[in-house]
């Protein structure tokens, strides 16, 4: 099938996409073209504009400010899984962003494309709800911030609003000096070009990665796939607070993660199946931060 008749419109700034979004009725934004091509393609979306956010340079860049890292929503996934500043302070995002897809897909994709089409598989929504992130959206009436696991409610349903984009998002850097924290994203996918069955991303900051036994003083644990949005385990993160990580937290934080899940069953994979694998990925996932984390020196 082809897409149903549609106008096409380039903007070349920020200020040109909001003013359509304002002006035209039944408008769609395109950004990397990695979904909603396929959707009108089959006509499961028929809208009358698409507004190509691709001429938009201004929304492409990867930034760090005194306390934060700020991405815009037109980074690809590529520039993020090569971005030399994001592998020293932030390192869960290039590692999300090389798991996405293969290559032609990840020089297309944008942060915010992910992000917009809000699917609980999808990297960016779990790492960025692990990382504490936030997302900063824009309209003609001006703009807002929205804490990542506010902003995802309930499945591909989101807080954005009709006339509104997702200009950036950041995420915080005092809590993960680079010293002292170890992060992971582990994925299991069948294949490269599927979603994954579950996600872990979790991060790990340690007292002092020179002790003989380094005690966490901050544990972040989120899952994709295993809910309806992005899931964090703050239960099993604070189990695994003040101590050093042992064998014995590791099996608690498992089982509570374990608990905390709510997957639906998939093809390849029933509810059983996922309940377990998300445990044993969270597991897996927080013992690569944790060896990350003591290895920094």
């Amino acid at each position: 099938m082809k897409p149903a008749p549609f106008t096409h419109h380039r903007p070349e700034s920020l200020e040109e996409v909001l003013e359509l979004l304002v002006e035209l009725e039944e408008a769609e934004l395109l950004a990397g073209n990695q979904s909603l091509g396929i959707v009108m393609a089959n006509r499961l979306a028929t809208p009358d504009h698409l507004v190509d956010l691709n001429g938009v340079d201004d929304l492409a860049y990867v930034e760090e400010t005194d306390d934060e890292v700020r991405i815009g929503a037109m980074t690809r996934h590529r520039t993020l899984e090569r971005s030399d500043l994001l592998a020293e302070r932030l390192p869960m995002l290039p590692e999300a962003a090389a798991q996405i897809a293969g290559p032609a897909v990840r020089n297309r994709g944008t942060i915010g494309g992910s992000i917009g089409e809000a699917d609980p598989a999808g990297n960016y929504p779990a790492a960025l709800v692990a990382l504490e992130g936030t997302l900063h959206l824009r309209s003609g009436d001006g703009s807002r911030d929205v804490p990542a696991d506010e902003y995802f409610i309930a499945y591909m349903f989101t807080d954005l609003r009709e006339d509104e984009l997702i200009e950036s998002v950041s995420v915080p850097t005092d809590p993960f000096p680079p010293a002292r924290t170890g992060m992971a994203f582990l994925e299991l996918k069948r294949a490269a070009q599927t979603w994954p069955t579950v996600s872990a991303a979790t991060a790990i900051r340690v007292d002092d990665p020179d002790a003989d036994d380094p005690v966490l003083e901050d544990v972040r644990i989120a899952l994709a796939n295993a809910a309806d949005v992005p899931l964090r385990v703050p239960d099993a993160e604070e189990a695994l607070v003040g101590e050093p990580l042992s064998d014995a937290g590791l099996e608690e934080a498992t089982t509570l993660v374990t608990a905390a899940v709510k997957p639906e069953g998939e093809m390849h994979a029933d509810r059983e199946y996922k309940e377990e694998v998300a445990g044993e990925y969270a597991k897996r996932s927080l013992e690569t931060s944790y060896e990350r984390a003591i290895e920094t020196q």
